[in-house]
């Protein structure tokens, strides 16, 4: 069954076209790949699924768990589990890692927090992604390193278990050891029934992760799908040539 369906979707910013004819289909239990050059419209497709209001849909639909959600706004589509990790999370001083997750995952589940079961479970995850329980107490993001801002953003994803992750770039900037462990991390949100659409240019955080489709985008359109071939002709060759026919 289709989780994310999107249909001849159009896109434009300040009245420029970015996207145009797009269409893609991401199954249950599934992981996806989206790649392309720099400027292709990558960050904008995500931040188009997730309800960014800088971002006009000009035309086409975006279907999700069945739902038509082209023109819901962003927390509706949190709330029917949708997750998207940010290439450059913000800084937000004044409420902490642990209080913000808390609250989201509230808003997201509608369900009264436990607190002691929840700082049990934060503390293990932390523990998976190396992250000091030092953080929890921090405010969200402030003075956090490139690595561990990233860390953050796949913490919060496995404490909210959405349906559909995408995650933008989240292992740009990581060193290998950080690569690993953010790699472990998305593994261990994987099973049958969430799925992945994963952007990325360091094919490293891939090694730990079965790869259902890769996709092409360029030119505002998905040019090509195929296997994790396709990684390695773009890693060869770059994206020259990869234009649908």
């Amino acid at each position: 069954m289709q989780l994310l369906e999107i249909r001849d979707l159009a896109v434009s910013v300040e009245g420029n076209q970015i996207l145009s004819g797009l269409n893609l289909t991401v199954g249950k239990g599934e992981v996806h790949v989206l790649m392309g050059p720099n400027g292709a419209g990558k960050s904008t497709l995500v931040n188009t699924v997730m309800g960014h209001p800088q971002y006009h849909v000009d035309g086409g639909s975006i279907l999700f768990d069945g739902q038509d959600i082209t023109n819901a706004p962003a927390n509706e589509r949190a709330k029917a589990g949708l997750f998207l990790s940010f290439q450059n999370p913000e800084e937000v001083p004044g409420i902490s890692l642990e209080n913000f997750m808390r609250t989201s995952r509230y808003a997201v589940t509608g369900k009264p927090v436990k607190l002691f079961a929840y700082k049990k479970e934060l503390a293990q995850k932390m523990e998976e992604l190396h992250m000091d329980e030092e953080y929890a107490s921090r405010y969200l993001n402030v003075g956090f390193s490139g690595g561990e801002k990233k860390k953050s953003e796949i913490l919060q994803m496995l404490m909210l278990n959405p349906k559909l992750a995408i995650l933008d770039e989240t292992d740009s900037g990581l060193d290998v050891d950080a690569v690993k462990i953010v790699s472990k991390g998305v593994e261990k949100f994987r099973n049958g029934e969430n799925s992945l659409l994963i952007i990325t240019h360091n094919t490293k955080i891939l090694d730990f992760l079965p790869v259902d489709a890769v996709h092409i985008l360029m030119g505002g359109r998905i040019q090509q799908t195929g296997d994790r071939t396709l990684i390695d002709r773009i890693n060869e060759s770059g994206f020259q040539g990869l234009e649908a026919v």
